[in-house]
């Protein structure tokens, strides 16, 4: 891991995009990703909204998003998890759960995490009917009764997922209204087997050895009561993985994201940051690719500062 002038951290599509942006560019190149190259991308059942995709699954797009990437020459390495950012100096060091490497620029697009409800049993019955991912785990309900958690799209495409394996899918979603795309609500509004609880909090998750009820209040009524339920998919939405960019002086805002101007510049210079991690407000593919695209940009002109940079 000698000699690098770009490492960046996740690869998830924003981490991708760089990573080709980067050695298309002549930069020594590395890739630094903790799980599965891919991102969180891969747990959408179903993406609508990506340009040049009519239709296909998180799974693919992020496979045919990675073999781009492998297929170009950046190196990728999987499972190898970031500890320590030491970014004082003009070189840059990352150290990881396998050794250390050093980079005249970084690049931070670790992406975010599931959001949990926090309420009791929730950790609990993780894995044993709380779920985090409907395309990982919906097949495991296929005829049975589920509860869908949360009013934004990654609720409402987990729902219209759901809703073609499980017997009957309930919403629950804290407001009076979702905050999703039209088209997706539209196409709930279409499914028999889908219904709605507006107003509607989760605040126990019980069972035995299995998730069975889930309890709920309704916060415009004031009243409790007990859903019978074999599943309970959480998408309340995503944190962001910025613990480690906090800790070594990066500049993240009261919701924890690296803020990052219009060229994905952090507050330290040489370090850009991209993806759902950052302080951009629209969360997709597509932005994440874009802001990708210019932090390996930018970062190239920081390093090797050709005329057009001057």
């Amino acid at each position: 891991m000698a000699d690098l002038e770009l490492v960046i951290i996740g690869a998830g599509p924003a981490g991708l995009a760089a990573g080709i942006y980067g050695v298309r560019s002549g930069l020594k190149t590395l890739v630094l990703e903790e799980k599965i190259a891919g991102g969180t991308v891969v747990d959408a059942p179903i993406i609508e909204n990506y340009l040049g995709f009519t239709s296909i699954s998180g799974f693919d797009l992020a496979q045919k998003m990675v073999d781009h990437t492998k297929n170009l020459g950046v190196s990728i390495q999987e499972f190898e998890a970031v500890t320590k950012l030491g970014l004082k100096g003009e070189e840059k060091i990352v150290t990881t759960d396998k050794g250390a490497c050093s980079a005249k620029a970084l690049i931070i697009a670790s992406g975010s995490h599931y959001r949990e409800l926090g309420v009791p049993g929730e950790r609990e019955f993780r894995g044993r009917g709380v779920s985090y991912c409907g395309l990982c785990d919906g097949p495991l309900f296929k005829g049975k009764s589920v509860l869908v958690v949360g009013g934004g799209n990654s609720a409402l495409i987990t729902t219209l997922y759901l809703a073609g394996l499980a017997a009957e899918v309930k919403v629950a979603h804290r407001k009076d209204s979702f905050r999703a795309e039209e088209a997706l609500v539209r196409a709930i509004e279409k499914k028999e087997n889908v219904k709605t609880l507006w107003n509607t909090e989760v605040k126990e998750i019980k069972g035995e050895k299995l998730v069975s009820k889930a309890v709920l209040l309704n916060n415009k009524k004031g009243t409790l009561e007990e859903l019978q339920v074999d599943g309970i998919f959480v998408q309340t939405g995503e944190d962001p993985n910025s613990r480690l960019a906090k800790e070594a002086g990066i500049a993240v805002n009261e919701d924890g994201y690296i803020i990052v101007d219009m060229l994905q510049r952090t507050n330290i210079v040489g370090v850009y940051a991209a993806g759902d991690v950052t302080s951009h407000p629209v969360k997709q593919v597509g932005t994440a690719v874009g802001q990708g695209i210019t932090a390996a940009t930018q970062a190239y002109g920081y390093i090797r500062r050709p005329y057009y940079t001057q």
